[in-house]
């Protein structure tokens, strides 16, 4: 009399179901979980963060403030003078690029010069934030243009590149306020090529 086994009681589905309890949950899981919720890398695109980053720089990217904050848990995160790793505003122009006939918004490197609850303006090229000037010893030389007076409302930030050449950076003075929601969080950690923090 012929016999039908399921493919579970069988070697090759004994096989498969050990390749996915060892290799997708004992492997794939952690990874996606710490990458997702602890830290992954972010890789500098660009001369907007000149001098301070370069084309090449491998950073560590926090992420684990983000979540805390979403959470409500106590986290000084965002502090004024962090190298953040965000999206720009969905309803800016400079939002969007595509690679490859797609379209998507990618992630950029600048710094929090400004928090919730701050006024920022910048007057005969110097960048006021709550009535007083802001030092700045990280910024290369160059010009910014004068701009208003604005009370930054909760959840957003007022972000620069570090480089202050004309049209070296598109930032809060192009874009405005970004969101605190599209921020992946704080990198204020640089790996390579020289190890150190590069933040504050």
């Amino acid at each position: 009399m012929a016999r039908v086994t399921s493919a579970a009681s069988s070697p090759l589905g004994s096989g498969m179901r050990a390749f996915v309890r060892v290799w997708l949950l004992g492997a794939l899981l952690p990874v996606y979980l710490l990458t997702t919720f602890v830290g992954t890398f972010a890789r500098v695109d660009g001369e907007s963060m000149d001098p301070t980053l370069a084309t090449g720089d491998l950073l560590l990217l926090l992420k684990y403030p983000r979540w805390l904050r979403a959470w409500g848990l106590p986290t000084p995160y965002p502090r004024r003078g962090d190298l953040i790793i965000f999206k720009a505003p969905a309803d800016s122009p400079y939002a969007f690029e595509t690679v490859w006939g797609i379209e998507h918004r990618p992630y950029n490197v600048k710094r929090v010069l400004a928090l919730p609850g701050d006024s920022v303006a910048i007057r005969d090229g110097i960048l006021i934030v709550n009535g007083r000037a802001l030092a700045e010893s990280y910024a290369s030389e160059g010009f910014i243009g004068d701009q208003n007076t604005q009370k930054l409302p909760p959840g957003k930030l007022w972000v620069m590149g570090d480089n202050r050449r004309i049209g070296a950076s598109l930032d809060s003075r192009a874009y405005g306020l970004v969101d605190l929601k599209d921020v992946a969080g704080p990198a204020n950690f640089r790996l390579w090529p020289r190890l150190g923090l590069v933040g504050h």
